[in-house]
């Protein structure tokens, strides 16, 4: 059973999401047991799980599925088949299985693999398995409701990986409450010649301006070309205030650094620059999810970073510091643990800009040298290092 033996490492690890207490239950199959999971809390009492590979079929966790197209090759450039993206999201489901829990979950489908035509699907399939839960959302947009995926546990995420779902973009809000963000994102994305070490530089000025308020921020590589900077939540909002709030820092980001930065999008004025995406803060969008594969060339993914490599990478203006393949992405988790996990845990609460007011920090008002934010009912945030000898200089905006 040549598949059998191909799935084994794959298989070795089996996961139970717990919910409840944020830990793991792990039953090994195998001896080799992985560096992470040894360090990782258990709770609860390990149940036993019983596996069964054939030529096209799996159990896990008592749960049946059939597997197909294994040897498929999905990214050609680096000979990366269909076993080898199940692979991956097995070893990497300990940390990426909390951050997709409970959210509704749009998947990029590439059945043909990278080369091929994807497709976006937010609907949950009809031939899906009983055992794979759903949300039922009303999108006012489609005048219907959609029931999304919940990829809550091992087997779910198994059973996207084999329907060829590389790309996994979840919510910014739990499926229990649609209407209230549990994070707050920025989305740097590079208009060539810039690449993401001018987007490292950006993402080092946002972190100042939340350091400023006492938020902290947490970067993850895009897996494509881009820095994207995650502040977690987790407290009652509502996406109106953190798109408000988000708006407003690029913004100043723009008016500070304008030959850097761009805050709306444009395709005439992109060149060069990096594009503050705060507009990714609404109940209908979604961003790549932490330690999503991509469909690029090779097998990249979604990688959570320290701002010291992003310090680094900007130093060195060395790209290829912040790229990372799936066996590394594995890798890098065993070594150092879920850098994202604080974005789950960690409980802040934005300044009202409304109102003008934050107890972390003075928000000055509007003057004639500032972009105007009268518009959106915002006051005006103060730059930390308006009067930086680094900061870029621009002719002033009308």
């Amino acid at each position: 059973m040549p598949h059998a033996r191909s799935l084994e490492r794959a298989l070795d690890l089996a996961l139970d999401w717990t919910g409840s207490t944020g830990y793991f239950r792990a039953e090994l199959t195998t001896k080799h047991v992985p560096p992470y999971l040894a360090s990782r809390p258990v709770s609860g009492t390990m149940s036993g799980l019983e596996r069964c590979v054939t030529d096209s079929a799996v159990d896990i966790q008592g749960r049946h599925l059939k597997l197909s197209n294994l040897e498929k090759v999905l990214y050609p450039a680096a000979g990366f088949t269909k076993k080898d993206v199940i692979d991956y999201y097995v070893r990497i489901a300990p940390a990426m299985i909390p951050h997709l829990a409970g959210r509704a979950l749009t998947r990029k489908r590439y059945p043909d693999g990278v080369e091929g035509e994807p497709f976006f699907e937010k609907n949950a399939p009809m031939h899906r398995p009983d055992w794979v839960k759903t949300a039922p959302i009303w999108s006012g947009r489609n005048r219907r409701t959609i029931h999304y995926v919940l990829a809550d546990d091992l087997a779910t995420l198994v059973w996207l990986a084999n329907l060829a779902a590389l790309e996994l973009h979840p919510s910014l809000a739990l499926a229990e409450d649609v209407t209230c963000p549990t994070q707050m994102v920025f989305d740097l994305d590079p208009g060539p010649p810039a690449n993401i070490v001018e987007c490292c530089q950006v993402g080092l000025w946002l972190r100042e301006i939340f350091e400023h308020f006492g938020l902290k921020s947490f970067p993850k590589t895009s897996g494509s070309k881009g820095l994207q900077i995650y502040v977690p939540l987790n407290t009652p909002t509502t996406y109106d205030a953190t798109k408000l709030f988000s708006h407003a820092l690029a913004q100043l980001l723009e008016h500070d650094h304008p030959e850097q930065v761009l805050s709306e999008m444009s395709k005439q004025a992109r060149t060069g620059k990096v594009f503050v995406d705060w507009s990714q803060n609404d109940e209908h969008k979604t961003t790549i999810g932490v330690y999503s594969l991509r469909a690029r060339e090779r097998p990249t993914a979604s990688t959570p970073v320290s701002w010291e490599e992003v310090q680094r990478a900007h130093k060195k203006k060395d790209v290829s510091l912040l790229v990372f393949e799936a066996a590394q992405v594995v890798a890098r988790f065993e070594k150092m643990g879920d850098l994202f996990e604080p974005v789950l845990q960690l409980k802040q609460q934005l300044p009202d800009l409304k109102r003008g007011t934050s107890a972390a920090a003075p928000i000055v008002t509007q003057s004639a040298e500032r972009p105007a934010l009268a518009a959106t009912g915002a006051g005006r945030v103060r730059h930390p290092h308006k009067d930086s000898p680094q900061r870029s200089r621009g002719k002033k905006k009308s």
